[in-house]
Formats: structure tokens, C-alpha cells, sequence
């Protein structure tokens, strides 16, 4: 608001300098021959033309250049003349679109004191350098005109200038209406900025100034007669500290300090506190920290304005300052935003005697307590937000008081108590209200009348996780002015009025409350709806046909019935939820008229049939989910045409065949999931190969054959490796430890989202982890899980898999893996989950393992281990025998096989050792004696035979009558088996 006020008086005292100017062009008329010849016909010829030649070359695309052509220039629009001298003084084309080349033709225009072609697009061309050759300028703004390259120092011969803003934001809003990508405007040095001696305000915010050789401190300290001065998100990095600041700060006469969204990484200077003349001060997103210095804050007595938002002031800190301002500013400050810092300790009771405070901002810190009852003596309050803290206890019924509250948010606390009619009936100006609670902890309700008539006229209303009322608010008839309405789990047990329809709503969110009846064939709010959430209630009937609703939310209801084959073609519809009801049929070529659409979400219905085999016009399309159907057939070729195609969820239907070479061409894919379906034939080794953003992939349930492809290991951001329950064979690839999502921490990501917050889609996947199938959503992004179970995997497990250090899962149970556990299997400190039964592992469990103190299941079970159990850590936990069971060479607790006490283990090596090397002599003399015994018992035996007739045909006789007995032996238990199995069918 100060800055406001001070930019008008900058205006003024620029018209006072124009009316000056005009003064001395009239004391100079006389003895113009310009005026002379102009008397009586308006503009001067000359200038004239060099308007035309300005104009011819500027491309002007929505006309507001029309009016210039005629004799008299004075009077086209956005052109001022002097009245007495006609010369032309202001060239006005802000917000004009205008694009093209400036001409220096506008030279010619000696007597121009103000030149503003902000707000246009002259897409990159530097800032002329002849802008700095008029004389008598006065007003130059050239802001977010989409210009580029290095500001010209030649603006520095502009000594008579007073106002200068050459504010380059980096994104432009087009005539189409879509952004782009401005060129950075920067600057080499800022010595020029000293010859601008008169210069009162000066914006060069979005200028890119870290490669200025010049401290921006030094150069504007140069400027005494300067007001405001704002340079924010300039790259700025350096915030000067000075001993002795009355030796090095100038600024006497500096209103408003605008250092906002730079990345200075420090405490605040001293200095800046010693500026009495300030009003406003910007110092948000800067990355300010503490402490804030210990100083004097009476020479702030004129501060309106205080932004510290979005830094890094934690601890007490934040609370000293909010003491220390309620003293010095408490007749003055008007803003106070200190919110997403780090503030803890109770809310700051000395806050109330900042009695003059209109705004005030402490969202997203740690202030617990109640609100103090003093709060309502702060009668001038229009806005205040206390959100996202943890604060408790209940609202003080004097905030009731605050008769020019417009905005209340109290959203993200653990509030108790009630809230009722007395705490609005004052609010007669209230606008927006924020209750949206922390999913319920403490009890809260929102307790009024259903004939209540409330005082106030609202435009927004969020009020979620508390209890309402079963029956739908009544009152909400009385708000025309409501455009956003959320009341989620709310405890509402109701159908939807039909007078809610007729409201011109742009956001509506009713979800997960016990909402039934049915739907309107058409859902129309507005002509701006953007979103309807009615998921997670008990609607019933079928879909609705026309959706005049961008983001449209019905999943987890009771809707019923095919999808309509005639949904209407002139929906602007962009995210399409209707997952979890009971929705049967095929999927209708229909929805190819939704030609906006970006999300899809028709999983967990009972649709059947194939995936529709064309749809052409969804070239936006990047969330496909068709998932827990009964689809059947292969993918169809046009899923990977759509290039924004980032999550591809078709897991648990009936599709088959071999996947299709067309996924290839899906080379911006997140999320694939094809998982429990029929798919054959090999992995393609092209999924590691052309999908490089790949992060998760699930294939499990499948009969893939063949091997895991080693391309597989080139997919960097890949977390979720699932192709487990295949018939995959070979061996383990070694690269797989070179995975580098698996080996470094994921951040949680925000899903995409609408200008409220509201996800577009919240991405999915089941998943086994733990030994049970659990359905992840909102922590996926920071799953880590390799599962590659219920395979036909041999070999041994890599050495190299210990490299991923944050995988939580890993999954090689039901295979035919040999060898050892690897040694140093304890690098894997992420592990939550290993599992490696069923198969053929020997030799001990490693210690290092016991080193994994995240690890909560493991299952060792049907291998051939073998030594003592680690005792320590995580495994005293492991109380489950079976976890270990078919190992017999295992033993220790939970096992009831006892080891060797660990005091005499060292003299059982020893002992192992000794018999080891007996036994390789001894087995040194068996082979020995068995090459010398063999030729020895042969010729022993069959030598007897060939010599002595009697024993040989004796020998011969015993076999002779052996083999008879045999046989009829045999023949007897035949005979006796085929009368058994006769008597049998007889009886059955």
C-alpha cells in the first residue's frame, strides 16, 4: 500500500516537472520557428513523420496504432502534445502487443519527456542504444516488453530521468495466451546507473545482474534523490555488511526496498535498519537467515510494510522480531508477512498492539498455542493468515470482532472446540474462509443453523476434514457471489440440491462425504468451471454425457452403466476421473472428441473388450490408466503417436501378445505398468533404449521369457524394477547395480495440479513389499523396489547390486540362484525388505547384514545356509523361526539347532583346520589305494573263476537261479494286482 502511495507522488512530482517544461517551451515560443509554422495546426510536421516512421516499423497486430495518419498527430491516440508549442511530449503504448523494430526516428522528437512501451513483445531485440540521447526524458518504462541482450550504459546520459523501469520478467504472456520463454536481459556493469542523478525510482527487477563487475550497492548509493528502489529476482548473491554504515549508506530519502526472490544467504545488515525514511521493505524468497541482528528498530518507525516471507528465520528468532516490531512500529505498520520460515514457540502475544495492522501472514511456520483472545482488539485487520502451523485450542470468539476481515485461514492445525454463528456475525466483509484441516485428530465442528443467514458474502469457502452437518449447508444458497466451494469429508449424508447447480461455481470439491442419488445428465456450473470433485461418495446412475467442466473427479462411487457413446464434442474437458465404480461395456471411440484431454482414468470398472484402436484427436494425452479391468487384446499403435505420454497404466486386465514395437516410440514415459496381464516373448531391449525418463516398471504376472536385457541399466531414474512371476531365465545382470535412482535419495514430487493445489492425477501401483500386496500413491515417488521373484534366474547374486544403497525392496525369492549372500550386503542401508528364499544360497549368513538397521522383513528360508544367526540389531527382532527354516546347516535363536559357544569359537576353527588337513591326507591314500586295489581284486576273482571249473559253474548256477525267482516273483504280484484292480471297476 506505501509503495502505492509512493509511486503516486512520483507521478505527481513528474507532472510538476512537465508543467515546468511546458513554462519554459512557452518562454521560448517567441523565438521558435517550429511554433511559428505550427500556430493553428496541431502536431509539428517533422515530428509527425517521425511518428510514421516509428510506426511502419512496429508490428501492431491488434490495431491500437489505427488512429495514426492525418495531419494532426496531437490528436491520435497514446500521442501528447504541448498545448502551446505542439510539440509532441508522451508516447504512451503500454500493453499495446506491439512487437517489430524501435526506429531511431523517435530522435526527432527533441521535446519527449516520457516514453513507456512496456507490456509488448519485441521478442528479444536489445534495447536500443539511441534511448539514451533524449535530453529532456523524464518517464522511461520499457518492462516486461519481452526485450533481451545487455541494457545499453549509453541510459546513463539521461541525467534528467526520474523514473526508470526496465523490469525483464522472464515469461511473457503471449496474444494466444500461452507463455514462453522471455530472453534474459542483464547488464555488464552498473557505473552508468551514477549519471542518472535525478532518478527517484528504479526497477530493474528480472534484470540478470551477477555479471555486473559493479556492486549494485556502490551504484546505487550513488543516487541521492532516490525513493524506490527495486531489484528483485536479480540474481543478486552479495548482501554488503558494513562496520560502520553511516561511512558507506546514503540512502536519506529511500522510501521502498525491493530485494525479493535472490539468493543472498545471509542474516540481515544492520544498516538496513537505520534507514528512518523506509516504508517498504521486500526481502522475500531471498534466502535471509538468522539471527537477525540486535539492533535498534525505532528508526523504523515509518515502516507500512514488512515481507520476510519464504526465508530461512528459524527458532525464537521470528518471534523477537515480531516483539521488537510491536514496540517500535505498533502506530505504523500496516503488512506484515513472515510466513514459511522456521518460527517455532507460541504465537506472539505482542502482536495485538500492532493495532494499525491490516495484514498479517505467519503461515507455514511451527506457532502452537491458541489464537490470543487480543486478537480482536486488531480492528483495522482485513487479512490473516495463520495456516500450516501448529497451533490447537479453540477460535477465540472476539475474532468475530474484526469487522473488516475480508480473509480468514486457519487451514492445517489441530483446532478444537466449535465454530458457530457468533463468530461471523460482525464479519460483514468477509470474502474468503479457509478451515481445511489436518485429517481429524482433535474434534472440531462448524456448527450453525440450517435457516442461518450469514452476515457476509463469500467468494471462497474451503472447510475439510471437520464435521459439518449430515444434511447439505443451506446457507450456501445465500452466497451469490461464491465461486469456489470445498467442503470435503465433512460428514455430509445428503443428495446435491439441484439450486447448487444454477450457481455460477468455478471450483467445486464435495468429496469423500456419503453424497448419494444421481447425477445431472449434464454437469454445467459455469462457463469457467474448472473443476468438480464428487469422488469417494455413493453416487449412483450412469455418467454423465456433457461435462462443461475442465477437471472432472467421480471416482470410488457407485455410477453404473456403459461409458455414453455420445459424449458431446464441444467439452473443454482436460482430466477425466471415474475410477472405482462399476462402469461395464467396452470403451466408446466417443472419447476421442474430448480433444483436450490430459488425463484419462477409467481403472478399477468392469469395462471389457479392446482398447479402441484409434484416437486420433487426444494429442495432449499424458496420463493413460486403464488398469483393473477386463480388457482384452494388445495395445493399439496410437498410444505411443501421443508424444506427451508420460504414464502408460494398463496392469490387471486380460491383454495379450507380445509387446508391441510401437511402445517405442513412447520415449517420454514415467510410469509403465503392464503387470498381471498375458503378455509373451522377451523384454525388449528398446525400453532401456528409448525410454530414458523411465522410472517405474512393472511387468510381473506376465509369461515373459528370456532374459533381463542389460539395457535395462541405462534407465538412470528407474526405482521401481517389478518382473517378478515370469518365466525369465539366465542371470542377474551385474550392471543393475549401477542404477542411479537406486543409489541416491528421492524427494517427493508434486503430481499436476491446478491453480487451488488440486492434483490431476495421483499416480498408482501395486506393488509386494513386505510380503504383502499393498497399493502405493502418494509415497511412490520415494519407493525403491527390485523384484524379480517367482522366475527361473540362476547364477549367483551380483556383488555389484550392494552398490544401491537406498533400495528398500529386494526381491529374489522363487528363482535358482546359487553361491553366497554377498559379503557386503550391509551397504544397503536403505533396505526395509530382502527376501531370497526358495533357493539354492549357501555358506553363512554375512554380519554385515545385521549392520542394516532399516531392515523389518527378511525371509532366508529353503536355501542352504549354513553357521551361526546374527544376534544383533535388527536381527534380535526376528523372533520368526520359519523365516529360516530348510537351512540345516543354520543354528542359533529363533532356531532350536544350538552353535558353539562363541568363547570357543576361535578354538573350533582351529580344530576345523587340523581335521581339514587329516582328511585331505587320508583322502590322498584312498585314491592311492583304490588304483592299486582295483587290478589286484579283479584278477583275485575273475582269475579263480577262469582256473578252477567247479566254483565257475557254481557261480554261473546261483545267477541263473537268481534271475528265475525274480521273474516269477514278478509275474505272481502281476497276476494279483490285475485281479485287484478288476474287482475294483466291478465295484465302482
Amino acid at each position: 500500500m506505501a509503495s502505492k502511495k509512493t509511486t503516486l507522488l512520483l507521478h505527481i512530482l513528474f507532472f510538476l516537472s512537465m508543467l515546468s517544461e511546458i513554462v519554459i517551451s512557452k518562454a521560448n515560443t517567441t523565438n521558435s520557428t517550429d511554433a511559428d509554422l505550427n500556430q493553428g495546426w496541431g502536431c509539428i510536421e517533422g515530428e509527425r513523420k517521425a511518428l510514421l516512421e516509428f510506426k511502419h516499423g512496429l508490428i501492431d497486430p491488434s490495431g491500437h496504432l489505427s488512429s495514426w495518419f492525418g495531419v494532426d498527430c496531437c490528436e491520435w491516440t497514446r500521442v501528447d502534445c504541448n498545448n502551446k508549442t505542439g510539440n509532441v511530449v508522451k508516447v504512451d503504448l503500454r500493453n499495446g502487443l506491439l512487437g517489430g523494430e524501435i526506429s531511431d526516428s523517435l530522435l526527432d522528437l527533441k521535446h519527449l519527456n516520457y516514453l513507456d512501451l512496456s507490456w509488448n513483445d519485441f521478442k528479444g531485440i536489445q534495447i536500443p542504444d539511441f534511448l539514451g540521447s533524449f535530453e529532456r526524458l523524464r518517464y522511461l518504462n520499457l518492462s516486461f516488453a519481452a526485450f533481451g541482450g545487455m541494457i545499453p550504459p549509453h541510459l546513463g546520459n539521461l541525467s534528467h530521468l526520474c523514473y526508470l523501469d526496465l523490469h525483464g520478467n522472464y515469461y511473457y504472456n503471449s496474444p494466444g495466451g500461452g507463455y514462453y520463454n522471455s530472453p534474459a536481459v542483464g547488464v555488464y556493469n552498473l557505473n552508468w546507473i551514477s549519471g542518472l542523478s535525478s532518478l527517484k525510482y528504479l526497477d530493474l527487477g528480472g534484470v540478470n545482474l551477477s555479471k555486473a563487475t559493479t556492486n549494485w550497492m556502490q551504484a546505487v548509493n550513488k543516487l541521492p534523490s532516490l525513493l524506490e528502489l527495486h531489484l528483485s529476482n536479480c540474481e543478486l548473491n552479495d548482501f554488503p555488511h558494513y562496520s560502520d554504515p553511516n561511512l558507506f549508506v546514503n540512502f536519506t530519502s529511500l522510501q521502498v526496498i525491493d530485494l525479493s526472490r535472490n539468493n543472498f544467504n545471509t542474516n540481515l545488515p544492520g544498516w538496513l535498519f537505520n534507514i528512518s525514511t523506509l516504508r517498504d521493505l521486500y526481502l522475500n524468497s531471498a534466502a535471509i537467515r538468522g539471527p537477525i541482528p540486535h539492533v535498534k528498530l525505532q528508526c523504523l518507525r515509518n515502516l507500512v510494510t514488512l515481507d520476510l516471507s519464504n526465508n530461512n528465520i528459524i527458532g525464537s528468532e521470528g518471534i523477537e522480531l515480531v516483539n521488537g516490531l510491536s514496540i517500535c512500529c505498533n502506530n505504523s505498520l500496516e503488512e506484515l508477512h513472515l510466513g514459511y520460515n522456521g518460527f517455532d514457540g507460541p504465537f506472539p502475544i505482542a502482536i495485538q498492539h500492532l493495532t494499525n495492522l491490516e495484514s498479517l501472514y505467519l503461515s507455514g511456520n511451527s506457532l502452537s498455542g491458541p489464537i490470543p483472545m487480543g486478537i480482536g482488539n486488531m480492528l483495522r485487520m482485513k487479512r490473516l493468515h495463520l495456516s500450516f502451523n501448529l497451533m490447537n485450542g479453540t477460535i477465540p470468539k472476539s475474532i468475530g470482532q474484526l469487522r473488516e476481515l475480508t480473509e480468514l485461514f486457519l487451514d492445517g492445525n489441530s483446532w478444537e472446540g466449535v465454530v458457530s454463528e457468533i463468530h461471523f456475525n460482525n464479519l460483514t466483509k468477509l470474502e474468503f474462509l479457509s478451515l481445511h484441516l489436518s485429517p481429524k485428530k482433535q474434534p472440531f465442528r462448524f456448527h450453525v443453523r440450517p435457516e442461518w443467514i450469514p452476515p457476509f458474502s463469500l467468494q471462497y469457502i474451503d472447510i475439510s476434514n471437520c464435521d459439518v452437518s449430515p444434511m447439505f449447508p443451506s446457507w450456501l444458497r445465500t452466497q451469490k457471489r461464491l465461486c469456489h466451494i470445498t467442503l470435503k469429508n465433512v460428514g455430509i449424508s445428503d443428495t446435491i440440491p439441484e439450486w447448487l447447480w444454477k450457481l455460477d461455481i468455478v471450483s467445486l470439491d464435495l468429496s469423500k462425504n456419503q453424497l448419494y442419488g444421481k447425477l445431472p445428465n449434464s454437469l454445467y456450473l459455469s462457463s469457467t468451471a474448472s473443476l468438480v470433485d464428487l469422488s469417494f461418495n455413493r453416487l449412483v446412475g450412469r455418467l454423465p454425457c456433457s461435462f462443461k467442466v475442465t477437471w472432472l473427479f467421480l471416482g470410488n462411487n457407485l455410477l453404473s452403466g456403459p461409458i455414453p457413446s455420445n459424449i458431446d464434442d464441444s467439452s473443454s474437458l482436460e482430466v477425466l476421473h471415474v475410477s472405482g465404480n462399476l462402469l461395464n461395456g467396452s470403451i466408446p471411440a466417443s472419447i476421442d472428441k474430448l480433444k483436450y484431454l490430459s488425463v484419462i482414468d477409467l481403472s478399477n470398472n468392469q469395462l471389457s473388450g479392446k482398447i479402441p484402436k484409434k484416437w486420433n484427436n487426444l494429442n495432449h494425452l499424458g496420463v493413460i490408466d486403464l488398469s483393473k479391468n477386463k480388457l482384452s487384446g494388445g495395445i493399439p499403435s496410437w498410444m505411443c503417436s501421443i508424444s506427451s505420454l508420460s504414464h502408460l497404466i494398463l496392469g490387471d486386465n486380460n491383454l495379450s501378445g507380445e509387446l508391441s514395437p510401437s511402445l517405442r516410440n513412447c520415449e517420454r514415459l514415467y510410469s509403465l505398468d503392464l503387470g498381471n496381464n498375458r503378455f509373451s516373448g522377451e523384454i525388449p531391449k528398446w525400453i532401456g533404449e528409448r525410454m530414458p525418463s523411465l522410472g517405474q516398471l512393472r511387468l510381473r504376472g506376465n509369461m515373459l521369457i528370456g532374459g533381463i536385457p542389460v539395457q535395462l541399466c541405462h534407465l538412470s531414474d528407474l526405482h521401481i524394477l517389478d518382473l517378478a512371476v515370469n518365466n525369465l531365465s539366465g542371470s542377474i545382470p551385474q550392471c543393475l547395480g549401477n542404477l542411479n535412482a537406486l543409489a541416491s535419495v528421492a524427494l517427493l514430487y508434486w503430481e499436476i495440479e491446478d491453480d487451488k493445489g488440486h492434483g490431476a492425477y495421483s499416480n498408482h501401483m501395486d506393488l509386494v513389499v513386505k510380503g504383502q500386496d499393498m497399493v502405493f500413491e502418494s509415497i511412490l515417488p520415494i519407493v525403491n523396489l527390485i523384484d524379480l521373484s517367482s522366475n527361473n534366474l540362476r547364477g549367483e547374486i551380483p556383488q555389484e547390486i550392494t552398490n544401491l544403497s537406498t533400495l528398500g525392496t529386494l526381491n529374489l525369492s522363487r528363482n535358482q540362484l546359487i553361491g553366497k549372500i554377498p559379503q557386503k550386503i550391509g551397504a544397503m542401508q536403505g533396505l526395509e525388505t530382502l527376501d531370497l528364499s526358495c533357493n539354492h544360497l549357501s555358506g553363512p549368513i554375512p554380519m554385515s547384514m545385521a549392520s542394516i538397521t532399516s531392515l523389518s522383513h527378511l525371509n532366508l528360508s529353503h536355501n542352504l545356509l549354513s553357521g551361526p544367526i546374527p544376534t544383533t540389531n535388527q536381527f534380535s527382532t526376528f523372533n520368526d523361526p520359519s523365516i529360516y527354516e530348510a537351512n540345516l546347516g543354520l543354528c542359533g535363536l529363533p532356531l532350536s539347532a544350538n552353535c558353539t559357544p562363541p568363547n570357543n569359537q576361535n578354538h573350533k576353527n582351529d580344530q576345523d583346520d587340523k581335521q581339514d588337513d587329516e582328511d585331505g591326507r587320508y583322502m590322498t591314500w584312498f585314491f592311492i589305494s583304490m588304483t592299486m586295489g582295483f587290478p589286484v581284486g579283479f584278477w583275485a576273482i575273475c582269475g579263480s573263476l577262469a582256473l578252477n571249473k567247479s566254483w565257475r559253474h557254481a557261480y554261473f548256477r546261483f545267477f541263473d537261479e537268481t534271475r528265475d525267482r525274480l521273474l516269477v516273483f514278478i509275474i505272481v504280484n502281476m497276476a494279483r494286482l490285475k485281479r485287484k484292480i478288476e474287482r475294483i471297476g466291478v465295484h465302482g
